[in-house]
C-alpha cells in the first residue's frame, strides 16, 4: 500500500452502537450512513464501542471528518450538575426507563468515545455532523443541556395543538413530523425548492426521547417542532464546505426519510447534509496534505549537474587510489583530482562524521596535511566536549540537547532556502 497521504481517500470515523445479539454483543452502524459517506467520495471507519478504545483515538488516525449517529442516551451527568434531575420526580425517571427501557441504558463507554472525538473536532476544526444522539453528543461537548425527557419536560408544557410525537416504536421508518426550517441557514438553501415560503415546512423523520434543552452559545438553530425543540443547528463561523469547515448537528435522520418500499427520498434536499459533509471532509484532507507536504529538493541546472558529475568522479578516483594503495598518478587523473580537493577547501564546516568518512574515500590529495590537521583539532575538541558534559547534570544536557536540536533545524531550513536561490539564480 503506498504511503502517500495525497492517494488515500478521505476517512470519516464513525462510533458503532452495541447490541445483543443470540446473548453476545454486536457492534453496528446504520448502513445508510455507510453508503451516504462512500457515494460521495469518503471512506467510513467504523471505532468499536469496547473498553478503552477513547484512549486509543490516535491509533486511528488521520482523521478527516467525524460522524456520530444514534445510540443510548448520553450519560446526565455529562451535562447536569451533582444530583440535579430538573423537575423530573424518581417516579417519573422511572416511569421513562420502563417506557423507553431500550434507550434509557447508560453506555458510559460509548459516551467517553464520543465526547471525546467531539471535542478533537473541535480543537482541531476537524468536519463534525451529529445525527440525532450525535447532535445530542455535539451540544453537551460545547456546554450545552438536554431534556432528559421530552415527554415529561417538554409537550406537558405545549398546549394540545403544538405537541409532537417525536417517536414512534411502532413505525420507525414511516413515523414523521413537521419542522420548520430556518431562513438563511444550509438546512434551508437545501430544502429550498421544497419549502413553500408561507409555512417554511418539512416533515421529518425521527426517533428520540430526547433533546436540546439549552443550545450552547455557539450555535445556530436551523430547525424547531411546533412544540420549540430544536430539529437542527450549526456553527457559523466553522461553516464552509468548501475551506473544508463544518460543525452542525440534526436531531433528525434525513436518511431515513424515504418514500414506502423505495430508496427514493422524500425531498432532494434529503441527503443534501451527507454531500456537503464529506464535500468539507475532502476539502479538510487536502489542506492537512497541503501542510505536511515536504516540498521537493530543488532541481539542479545543466551548469551544476555538470560540476556535480565532476566532483563525483574525483572523489571516486581519489577512493580508487586509496583503496588500490597506487602512489603514482597520470597528468590527466592529477587534474580530474582537482575539482574534488577544491571542494574539500572550500567545505571546512564538515562534521567529523563527515571527514572520516571523506578520509576514508580518500579525498585528500592535494590538501592531505592540512585535512589531517584539523581533523586531529576536531578531534581534540570532542574529547573536551565529552569531557566537559561528563560532568554536566541531566537537566542541563537536556536543555542543550533542545538548543542544538533547534539550531540544527534553523541551519537546514536556512540551508535548503540558500541552495534554492542558488539554483533559481543560475536558471
Amino acid at each position: 500500500m503506498s504511503s502517500d497521504l495525497s492517494i488515500i481517500l478521505p476517512r470519516v470515523l464513525i462510533v458503532s452502537r452495541r447490541t445483543l445479539r443470540k446473548n453476545k454483543f454486536v457492534d453496528f452502524v446504520g448502513e445508510y450512513h455507510l453508503d451516504l459517506i462512500v457515494s460521495y467520495g469518503a471512506v467510513p471507519v467504523i471505532v468499536p464501542r469496547v473498553s478503552g478504545v477513547h484512549m486509543l483515538l490516535s491509533s486511528f488516525e488521520p482523521i478527516h471528518g467525524v460522524l456520530l449517529c444514534e445510540g443510548e442516551d448520553i450519560d446526565p451527568s455529562w451535562y447536569e450538575e451533582g444530583d440535579n434531575n430538573g423537575t423530573l420526580s424518581q417516579d417519573e425517571l422511572d416511569e421513562i426507563r420502563r417506557v423507553h427501557a431500550s434507550d434509557t441504558a447508560i453506555d458510559k463507554e460509548k459516551d467517553s468515545i464520543e465526547l471525546s472525538l467531539a471535542k478533537l473536532c473541535l480543537e482541531r476544526n476537524i468536519p463534525y455532523m451529529g445525527i440525532c444522539r450525535g447532535s445530542q453528543v455535539l451540544n453537551v461537548a460545547c456546554g450545552g443541556t438536554l431534556y432528559r425527557d421530552i415527554g415529561k419536560e417538554l409537550s406537558k408544557k405545549c398546549p394540545e395543538s403544538q405537541r409532537v410525537m417525536h417517536i414512534n416504536y411502532d413505525d420507525y421508518d414511516g413515523h414523521r413530523h413537521v419542522v420548520k426550517v430556518v431562513d438563511n441557514t444550509p438546512l434551508h438553501s437545501w430544502f429550498k425548492d421544497s419549502l413553500d415560503e408561507a409555512k417554511m415546512e418539512i416533515s421529518v423523520n425521527s426517533y428520540h426521547h430526547q433533546g436540546v434543552k439549552r443550545l450552547a452559545q455557539r450555535f445556530v438553530p436551523m430547525a424547531f417542532a411546533p412544540d420549540g425543540l430544536i430539529e437542527g443547528f450549526y456553527d457559523p463561523d466553522v461553516y464552509n464546505p468548501e475551506e473544508g469547515k463544518f460543525i452542525m448537528g440534526l436531531q433528525f435522520h434525513p436518511e431515513r426519510m424515504r418514500k414506502s418500499n423505495s430508496d427514493e427520498f422524500d425531498y432532494p434536499g434529503c441527503p443534501f447534509a451527507y454531500k456537503e459533509f464529506v464535500k468539507a471532509v475532502i476539502a479538510y484532507q487536502k489542506k492537512m496534505n497541503s501542510l505536511t507536504c515536504v516540498p521537493k529538493s530543488p532541481k539542479l541546472n545543466k551548469e551544476m549537474e555538470v560540476k556535480r558529475k565532476i566532483i563525483v568522479r574525483s572523489f571516486s578516483l581519489a577512493r580508487n587510489l586509496y583503496t588500490s594503495g597506487h602512489g603514482k598518478r597520470g597528468s590527466s587523473k592529477d587534474s580530474e583530482l582537482e575539482a574534488g580537493a577544491e571542494f574539500l577547501e572550500s567545505n571546512t564546516a564538515l562534521s567529523v562524521q563527515q571527514e572520516n568518512r571523506l578520509k576514508q574515500m580518500g579525498a585528500t590529495v592535494r590538501n592531505a596535511g592540512s585535512y589531517v590537521e584539523r581533523l586531529k583539532l576536531n578531534e581534540e575538541r570532542e574529547k573536551m566536549a565529552r569531557n566537559v558534559m561528563g560532568k554536566m547534570p541531566v537537566e542541563q544536557l537536556s536543555d542543550l540537547l533542545s538548543f542544538y536540536h533547534t539550531m540544527a533545524q534553523i541551519c537546514s531550513q536556512v540551508l535548503e532556502t540558500k541552495i534554492h536561490d542558488l539554483v533559481v539564480n543560475n536558471n
